[in-house]
């Protein structure tokens, strides 16, 4: 029971629930049975926070605006539009969150960023990789290029 802000009495009941948030909380109008007073509780998921474990051994909060400028960045003057980027962040997050491991690390992030760039825009994949993979040459391009050709030519 929550207690009531105005009076501190516990006696109170909920005369009307809202979904909040896009769904994500839950908005509450109370009426207080000492004061009469009425007020609003909100209640949302308490999320467990993700890590990063970074290729030099530090760990970092998960940060999805991060992610978010990364792929904004690999598909610059492209196709890809906002909610895209936004969907593509929004589906690795859950699929994060709903791991056991809350520790992941920065390859396994890449990895499914990749994997759900590649059908999208092929350039921004290649962008995306780029800097990922920390190309040196002409080489690596080649490579990471000759792959997608083939994979579109399966398709």
């Amino acid at each position: 029971m929550i207690r009531c802000p105005y009076c501190g009495k516990y006696d109170n009941k909920v005369v009307d629930e809202r979904l909040f948030d896009d769904g994500e909380s839950i908005r509450r109008r109370r009426a207080c049975s000492q004061c009469n007073k009425n007020f609003t509780t909100f209640e949302k998921v308490d999320e467990i926070p993700l890590f990063v474990l970074k290729k030099d051994a530090r760990k970092q909060f998960f940060d999805r605006n991060k992610i978010l400028e990364g792929l904004i960045r690999s598909g610059e003057k492209g196709p890809i539009s906002m909610q895209t980027y936004q969907n593509i962040v929004d589906e690795l997050e859950r699929e994060l969150r709903s791991a056991d491991d809350h520790e992941i690390t920065s390859d396994l992030i890449g990895m499914k960023i990749l994997e759900k760039l590649l059908p999208i825009d092929e350039v921004a994949y290649v962008r995306y990789a780029s800097v990922f993979y920390r190309y040196r040459d002409i080489e690596d391009f080649k490579k990471v290029l000759e792959k997608v050709i083939s994979l579109r030519n399966k398709g």
